[in-house]
């Protein structure tokens, strides 16, 4: 496997299991059926995403991503910091959005540094861009 193409993969990972983290966190937080199931619907297919790049990068024997246990206190107390006196939907639907513009600048930035990757790791990558640009028109109408 070309390290190129296994940073992006690993972008991919990166990228996915934060916004099934995010999600995972504040679904509890959520009074509302039908933005729960946006929001559930939109982690599965971070975990299709996920698991694919995994995938790909074991196939190739490649070096899997693994979220480390600091930065994952870190995301979870941060978003339990922003909804401490403020959970309602308008609220999660903003914190959702600015997940998911993180989420892509960080998969732009990756495959701006990793230009010589081809092929399917390239694929998944604007597979999560075009996921994460959906989401943030949904979750517009959550505002």
């Amino acid at each position: 496997m070309k390290h190129d193409d296994e940073k992006i993969l690993q972008e991919v990972q990166h990228s996915a299991g934060a916004g099934m983290m995010t999600i995972n966190t504040i679904l509890d937080k959520i009074g509302d059926d039908e933005f729960s199931l946006q929001l559930s619907r939109q982690s599965l297919r971070y975990a299709q995403l996920y698991n694919k790049a995994t995938e790909e990068i074991l196939r190739e024997e490649g070096q899997v991503y693994r979220t480390g246990r600091v930065e994952e206190i870190m995301r979870k107390g941060s978003i339990h910091a922003g909804t401490a006196f403020n959970i309602s939907r308008g609220h999660l639907a903003e914190m959702m959005i600015e997940s998911s513009h993180r989420g892509i600048t960080g998969i732009w930035k990756t495959l701006q540094h990793n230009r010589l990757a081809a092929g399917e790791s390239v694929e998944l990558a604007q597979e999560l861009v075009d996921l994460e640009q959906e989401s943030i028109e949904r979750l517009r109408r959550y505002l």
